[in-house]
């Protein structure tokens, strides 16, 4: 009960910060609202005061609110597909991008995007409408898969080979997507473009939907995971006596991930580094306890892509700034960090 306590603490700090920061991004932009606040502009929206302008409407509820609530569920589920990475594979260096789940989310949306115009008419309506986002999470679904058979033999999980083919597969997919950037026409390239450096300027609120539809299935699956990715800290034979079933658990990470990692993909396109430095922080804070980390990344990713992305759409106002630019930006560093942590540990 005391952990629990604890826990609920944190969260409603981390919580109350992000309700903190949504605020100030919600005032944050180009646009004049006459001198009145953001915030009063969108409660008179949500009262549905008919003196308000279809501009002001538009710009306050279609383009900055959609974009916060875009960015919150992005970066929380970008941090718990990282954190959920690394305690499964038991390494911090286990995230979305190191080990080509990006990589391959980005090929078959870069895919769907060039050739998609000459076998769409063939697939059922519903695909067509989805049919980038489908791709994606194949493409982070069949990363995973073929990572996991290449590093793991005999039930266990070579961390150098994961990530050494990780890297041949994020090499892989960069080549093929620099192809089809050649073959591409101009409106093609632009959407390429806009996956390869990430994005939230393409918010709606129907994306928004379909994003939170996925984060309440994911959560429910992985955030009740805590003890049993401590258990794994400790060998999965181990684990296995302590009565986690780990060929289920690791089924359901990769596919969790690869669903989420896919889905964010295909909505903002690549925005790295998030998977990687919120697990880092809170692992500073709490070692290596899940209980605490994995319901906590959820928060704190929220709070990280919102800061990130906030700054990228005003920091060179009225221009731009992509937002995995800022993101690789900070996980750069923090990544060399880990790898000469992990380095002096061997």
């Amino acid at each position: 009960m005391r952990t629990q306590s604890k826990l609920y603490f944190y969260l409603t700090i981390g919580a109350v910060l992000l309700a903190i920061i949504a605020v100030l991004a919600l005032n944050t932009g180009v646009y004049d609202f006459g001198g009145t606040s953001a915030f009063k502009v969108l409660w008179h929206y949500i009262k549905g005061d008919p003196g308000l302008s279809l501009s002001d409407q538009y710009v306050i509820w279609e383009v900055r609110a959609s974009r916060i609530v875009m960015a919150i569920l992005i970066g929380s589920m970008l941090a718990v597909s990282g954190t959920s990475l690394q305690g499964l594979f038991k390494n911090p260096l286990a995230t979305g991008e190191a080990i080509g789940l990006t990589s391959g989310a980005t090929l078959l949306a870069a895919i769907a995007i060039v050739l998609g115009g000459h076998f769409k008419q063939y697939l059922p309506e519903v695909i067509q409408f989805s049919l980038v986002g489908i791709s994606a999470f194949l493409g982070a679904l069949l990363a995973m898969m073929l990572v996991y058979r290449i590093s793991t033999s005999a039930g266990k999980t070579n961390v150098v080979m994961m990530l050494l083919s990780g890297v041949a597969i994020t090499s892989i997919g960069f080549s093929i997507t620099g192809f089809l950037i050649y073959i591409s026409k101009d409106e093609q390239l632009r959407d390429l473009t806009f996956w390869n450096m990430g994005s939230l300027a393409a918010a709606t609120w129907t994306k928004n939907i379909v994003l939170a539809v996925v984060i309440v299935i994911s959560y429910s699956i992985l955030l009740p995971k805590g003890k049993a990715l401590n258990a794994m800290m400790l060998g999965e034979r181990d684990a296995q006596h302590l009565g986690i079933n780990v060929e289920k658990l690791k089924k359901q990470i990769v596919i969790i991930t690869s669903l989420m990692i896919g889905t964010c993909v295909a909505f903002s396109g690549t925005i790295g580094f998030v998977g990687l430095i919120v697990p880092y922080i809170l692992r500073l804070l709490f070692k290596s306890n899940y209980v605490f980390i994995l319901p906590l990344s959820a928060v704190l990713g929220s709070v990280l892509l919102l800061i990130a992305d906030t700054f990228s759409r005003s920091i060179v106002a009225p221009s731009e700034l992509p937002i995995g630019i800022l993101t690789s930006l900070i996980g750069g560093p923090i990544f060399i960090a880990i790898l000469i942590k992990f380095k002096k540990s061997l």
